[in-house]
């Protein structure tokens, strides 16, 4: 699929905060340690969820997905990894989040590595590291797959590695269902860790420190009960559209925003002349996560005091820096954003100087980005990474003229409906072979 865009209009109106496409991924992951029904509410129809269900069925797991977005999960007797379907499972990073929850039903098995966003070397040594703590080994020999040996689990204390957030909640699951109390110091505080904690409590799970970075775990011996669980909001997809708004000059009202993993990129906004204001906090479906409305107003943009990097939690959000770019195309100055963390991630960046966009690339970490300038259409292949693909459509709805961005299943990995929402609001954008 291809994406026709005819830019440079201003836009309005309203749009909604889908759920998150990591906290989805993650509970559904979640979903394995659970020998009753699991209910999922409202999952949005991403094609990394329709990949990760893909490859539960193949291992005999039986899902019904409702038309109101319901996913409703129940595990067989036996997982059958014989059948494992090993394409969909290429194209995801979150199989890794399976080894947790199948070291408690399977003594030893193997996995395919994790595909997805192709982002440069992504070390799994948060994973490796933590489970090993736990009696959980990881290996491979060349074969493209992990060999895992999970047959002597035990309760322990577990320093990450990194605040990963994928590595925090393999750790979790693993943690879950080992009678005891397992320590995880220096764990992510994310988004998605949250809900994932909140799904275990309903399991019968105690966990101490949710929302820092230590976690306290009293794992169970078994979890069998019916689960109903309503994943949260997705701060990425709230960024998405504050970035669109300030970007093209628009007003645009964002509703059910998860105000806490937010703020930061919000004040970093503001500390380039963006003008927004944002409605009483009011609770999600889960009860825990904390939801705003914003209205993003205009503003006369220009750089940041300082360069924009990302941080654990509660910093800047990784998957937030790249919103800051097509932002900084229209803001007057030098903005310099470091994207420390992966190793090509900034090279996709440069795509923005095909829109007519003045940047430079001093490292492979850092883009510098003189502005404000206009942005012209172009012809551009999307970037095979989620975010970055998404900032170069940012660009091309801001760009005078009709642009083609080809090739957009990386966006279709986490945003549902993109190019109707967009239509909604004033954009002339059209999904095309």
């Amino acid at each position: 699929m291809n994406y026709k865009v005819v830019g440079g209009k201003k836009l309005s109106g309203t749009v909604q905060t889908n759920i998150s496409k990591n906290a989805a991924v993650g509970l559904l992951c979640a979903s394995l340690l659970n020998r009753g029904t699991t209910t999922l509410k409202k999952m949005p129809r991403i094609e990394e969820v329709k990949r990760l269900i893909e490859v539960m069925e193949s291992i005999g797991v039986k899902i019904v997905w409702e038309g109101n977005g319901d996913i409703h999960i129940m595990p067989p007797e036996k997982f059958e990894l014989k059948n494992l379907d090993l394409e969909a499972a290429s194209k995801t990073r979150s199989i890794a989040m399976f080894i947790g929850p199948l070291s408690h039903m399977l003594d030893s098995f193997k996995l395919p590595l994790p595909g997805g966003c192709k982002l440069g070397g992504r070390t799994m040594m948060p994973h490796i590291q933590a489970l090993s703590k736990l009696g959980i080994r990881l290996g491979e020999n060349g074969d493209g797959l992990f060999h895992v040996e999970a047959g002597e689990k035990h309760a322990g204390t577990i320093v990450m590695f990194e605040a990963s957030d994928t590595g925090t909640e393999n750790a979790l699951m693993a943690a879950a269902k080992i009678p005891g109390t397992t320590t995880i110091k220096f764990a992510s505080a994310n988004y998605m860790v949250q809900d994932l904690c909140v799904f275990l409590e309903q399991c019968g799970v105690k966990i101490e420190g949710i929302g820092t970075t230590m976690l306290v775990v009293q794992g169970v011996k078994d979890i069998n009960a019916d689960i109903v669980a309503y994943p949260s909001e997705d701060p990425i997809e709230s960024m998405f559209f504050t970035s669109l708004a300030a970007t093209t000059s628009s007003r645009l009202t964002i509703q059910r925003c998860p105000i806490d993993f937010l703020e930061l990129e919000l004040l970093t906004l503001e500390s380039m002349g963006l003008t927004y204001s944002r409605s009483a906090e009011y609770a999600a479906e889960n009860g825990r996560t904390k939801l705003v409305d914003l209205v993003i107003e205009d503003g006369e943009l220009h750089a940041p005091p300082e360069k924009i990097a990302a941080r654990p939690y509660p910093g800047i959000n990784i998957d937030n820096l790249p919103f800051f770019v097509p932002v900084a195309t229209q803001a007057k100055g030098k903005t310099l954003v470091h994207d420390w963390v992966y190793e090509n991630r900034a090279a996709y960046y440069m795509e923005m100087t095909k829109l007519g966009a003045k940047m430079e690339q001093p490292d492979q970490h850092r883009v510098l980005i003189d502005g404000p300038t206009p942005l012209h259409a172009a012809d551009i292949e999307a970037p095979p990474a989620l975010r970055p693909a998404t900032l170069i459509l940012i660009g091309m709805l801001a760009a005078e003229g009709e642009s083609m961005l080809r090739n957009v299943y990386p966006i279709n990995r986490g945003y549902a409906n993109l190019a109707e929402r967009l239509a909604k609001l004033g954009a002339a954008i059209e999904a095309v072979e």
